[in-house]
């Protein structure tokens, strides 16, 4: 499996879950040796190689970032597709409408391109992007093989729900957000599971 250091991995998105990255970090410090090793070969990054020799990350950016904070410097990667002969305006097209990217601020507000971080560390926070993920964990949702499923849960979660300012807030959150999910509301995102007694 061929390794790549993270700090050459490119985002393709603007933000991410950092409750959620703090969570996968803590279970990536807990393990060493082998278990570590398997742990990360679980999960390999699937990339796709861009312009100017560069590879950007398409899905487990929160992996990546969390094995970076737990001081791991390589992760195995997927190659997915070359489109090195692109260009710049070309390739983020492609990627684009092949749903590989998802150029959208913590605020549901489209950002340019050119605005992308360039480490996969560096991303914003968006405490949606957590509750999606929380929300599916708790029994909220199915995880699918939709591209991009968790964002499309954050935008939905951003438009029904206020935004958390504290701990208790966010668990609280958490509840509504599941049972929000299983309402008519929801009706049409992926891995709905509809209302249940």
């Amino acid at each position: 499996m061929k390794m790549l250091k993270i700090d050459r991995l490119r985002p393709t998105q603007i933000t991410h879950g950092m409750r959620e990255i703090r969570e996968k970090t803590r279970a990536y410090r807990s393990l060493t040796g082998h278990d570590l090793e398997m742990a990360i070969a679980e999960k390999p990054i699937p990339v796709v190689y861009g312009p100017a020799d560069e590879f950007y990350v398409i899905d487990h950016h929160h992996v990546a970032t969390a094995l970076w904070r737990a001081d791991v410097k390589r992760v195995p990667i997927v190659f997915i597709r070359d489109l090195s002969s692109l260009s710049k305006a070309e390739f983020w097209l492609t990627m684009e409408n092949n749903r590989w990217t998802y150029p959208y601020d913590a605020h549901g507000q489209r950002v340019a391109f050119s605005e992308m971080c360039e480490h996969v560390w560096e991303l914003t926070d968006d405490e949606f992007r957590s509750l999606s993920a929380s929300v599916r964990d708790a029994g909220g949702y199915e995880k699918t093989a939709v591209p991009l499923e968790e964002f499309r849960w954050a935008d939905f979660f951003r438009r029904n729900l206020p935004l958390p300012t504290s701990n208790a807030e966010y668990e609280s959150l958490v509840k509504r957000a599941v049972k929000l999910a299983k309402s008519m509301t929801a009706l049409g995102l992926p891995g709905y599971l509809g209302p249940t007694d």
